[in-house]
């Protein structure tokens, strides 16, 4: 259950920190001459009541160490001034990159379960740091408090099924591919001087259309219905790549056909297979500028 609801972090974490240093950012006075801590602490009250769920909410000074007690709903969690928090990600994040961050989920020292804190610098007029707000939320709250819309989720449970059905009907025409390649490589039995050349190169053609195509579905249904596309920007391409490869293999092996069949039985019409390789040349050249221009941007990234 947790690995799935850090997974679903990671999608709504962008909404989620939009949505609470929203929150802190209306309610918090900044760039006062001289910030007042009852002021903040009335803004926070409001907060307290306008935020469905969280564990705790204080404030921290400029050198991390925390100036009230803990605002909270739970009279348990109602304590912790004076505490040291300069060693904690978001004072030294918020320190440094100078504006609301949301970090990543982290056990709570109040409830040892997964929580996320939204923290927010209040600067002076000077801009120097006084005070850093922090609001802690449990993972799990934060997943509720972040969900889509009505509206969102029957769009989203309609494309899975779409999804699906696409998935269902690309995969059976993998299978028809795949049987008619078989059949026309065993339609004379295993009698090996009955086979001919031209049957074992349509066999080839089909099976590697059909090996394409179920590439797509795979990648398609994985996506777009189980959901596991995060992070998986390399396998997307290595997919696309399989495919682009497996039509590039087809084609390929269809102008070879088409140059010996036209060699032999007209050769007015071998332009025709002429066109076909230059069509295949043409998609290596894209398949080529593909795998470069991944390969830079991969190479960007890391950087």
């Amino acid at each position: 259950m947790v690995p799935e609801e850090i997974k679903k972090f990671s999608e709504v974490r962008p909404k989620a920190r939009a949505y609470l240093c929203y929150l802190l950012n209306r309610t918090i006075p900044n760039y006062l001459p001289n910030p007042d801590l009852d002021i903040i602490v009335r803004g926070l009250k409001n907060i307290e009541k306008e935020l469905p769920k969280f564990q705790s909410i204080y404030v921290l000074d400029a050198k991390g160490v925390q100036v009230i007690h803990n605002l909270s709903k739970n009279p348990e969690y109602r304590v912790g001034k004076g505490l040291n928090r300069s060693a904690r990600a978001y004072y030294y994040r918020v320190a440094r990159e100078k504006k609301c961050i949301l970090t990543n989920p982290y056990p709570s020292l109040l409830t040892n379960d997964l929580t996320v804190t939204a923290a927010y610098p209040v600067y002076d007029a000077a801009k120097k740091l006084r005070y850093i707000v922090c609001i802690d939320i449990s993972l799990h709250d934060l997943l509720k408090i972040a969900q889509e819309t009505s509206l969102e989720s029957v769009f989203h449970y309609v494309s899975k099924i779409s999804y699906t059905f696409f998935s269902a009907a690309l995969f059976f025409v993998a299978f028809l591919l795949f049987f008619h390649g078989m059949q026309s490589v065993f339609l004379y039995g295993f009698s090996i001087e009955k086979l001919e050349i031209k049957q074992m190169f349509e066999a080839t053609i089909l099976i590697t259309l059909s090996l394409a195509i179920f590439d797509l579905v795979k990648t398609i249904f994985e996506e777009e219905v189980l959901g596991h596309h995060l992070g998986k920007n390399k396998d997307i391409h290595r997919t696309m790549i399989r495919f682009l490869g497996s039509i590039v293999i087809a084609l390929s092996i269809e102008a070879l056909m088409l140059v010996f069949k036209f060699a032999i039985m007209s050769p007015d019409k071998i332009k025709y297979a002429v066109l076909l390789i230059v069509g295949v040349a043409v998609l290596l050249s894209g398949l080529a500028f593909y795998l470069k221009s991944t390969e830079s941007r991969a190479k960007e990234d890391r950087e």
